[in-house]
């Protein structure tokens, strides 16, 4: 079955970790074996497995931040460096593109191009891509926004952990800062979508409340089985919803399941079924299965070690269509989990 991911770091991997994404996982864990960084060796991603495992359109990200937080948390050291660093995970696309690897999904007309491409021959269609971007510091100015549009980025969140220069975020709570409602003003403008995905709650209902446009959330989990900040609570999910937002469920172990230990790093308590578990709810409090795809996150700094204990690598992904169904969900409400509520939200804001 078709997959459509929304959100994968895969520059970021290439350029930040040096992994070739066109080796095989087996010959990037052998690459990495006795690197003391955590999830060397244990990577799940990369173009084969992709392939394999019939993800044909994810949403690839561009990102760097400003260190805060008396650089706690790491980054660089203002935002001319941020966007210079986005534009070389950008150059990696382009030259993934100009090989025949990835293609760039620009439009509804190019959306639908792919999609009849891959489902007449998945085999040689190029691996289809929505470009956004993680965090906003690579964009140093609201002028600078139709710029990026026209190197047809399409969807952003404010910021990532901790605060950026628009916005606070994960593990630090606030609002938006002065310059985020321009920001936001000129992100409207452009027709670019809002990940709400890493929003500090107040910052998450200041932006909704300052932005028009068509909003999304990545790769994000429920609060309500899994309690952190990162997390959604039930009220934000049913904002997203009467907003026609999608919510892709994030493999991070840590934001699935409270058995996660930072320490002990043992995933056998989490699998594939808690991943469902996190739809579920979602569908609940929708009240429908319209709002909620897949979102993995994975290799987001992190490998297998840190996600489902019954996933090897990112094609495993094609397990959770009979989990959902041994749980009574119909076909063509799986086949909406897996690709159609991210095709139908591509659809309709591109309309």
């Amino acid at each position: 079955m078709l997959i459509v991911d929304s959100h994968v770091d895969i520059a970021h991997n290439a350029l930040e970790w040096d992994r070739d994404l066109l080796q095989s996982i087996a010959g990037i864990r052998e690459s990495e074996a006795g690197m003391g960084q955590k999830g060397r060796g244990l990577n799940m991603v990369n173009y084969e497995e992709q392939r394999r495992g019939d993800i044909g359109l994810f949403f690839v990200t561009v990102a760097c931040r400003i260190a805060s937080m008396g650089k706690r948390f790491s980054g660089v050291r203002n935002q001319d460096i941020a966007y210079a660093k986005c534009r070389g995970e950008l150059a990696y696309y382009r030259l993934m593109e100009a090989k025949g690897v990835l293609r760039q999904v620009r439009d509804r007309q190019g959306l639908e191009a792919h999609l009849k491409d891959w489902g007449r021959d998945s085999g040689s269609t190029p691996l289809g891509f929505v470009l956004t971007m993680e965090g906003a510091d690579g964009i140093v100015s609201p002028e600078q926004v139709p710029v990026w549009w026209d190197e047809v980025l399409r969807g952003l969140s404010l910021c990532h952990y901790v605060v950026s220069s628009y916005s606070h975020g994960t593990q630090a709570p606030g609002g938006l800062t002065p310059r985020g409602r321009p920001l936001l003003n000129a992100l409207e403008a452009a027709g670019m979508l809002l990940d709400l995905t890493h929003l500090a709650d107040q910052a998450f209902w200041e932006a909704l409340d300052a932005f028009g446009g068509r909003v999304l959330a990545t790769h994000n989990c429920c609060r309500s089985l899994c309690d952190h900040d990162r997390q959604f609570e039930d009220s934000q999910i049913r904002a997203i919803v009467e907003r026609s937002g999608v919510i892709g469920v994030a493999l991070d172990d840590w934001m699935l399941s409270p058995l996660w230990d930072r320490q002990a790093i043992d995933n056998s308590g989490i699998t594939l079924e808690t991943v469902a578990d996190h739809m579920d709810h979602i569908c609940q409090v929708a009240g429908n299965c319209n709002h909620v795809g897949i979102g993995t996150d994975l290799d987001g700094g992190y490998g297998k070690e840190q996600a489902p204990c019954d996933m090897d690598t990112i094609a495993d992904l094609q397990r959770i269509p009979e989990i959902l169904r041994r749980r009574g969900y119909a076909d063509a409400d799986v086949a909406r989990v897996m690709h159609g509520n991210w095709i139908e939200f591509l659809r309709s804001s591109w309309s």
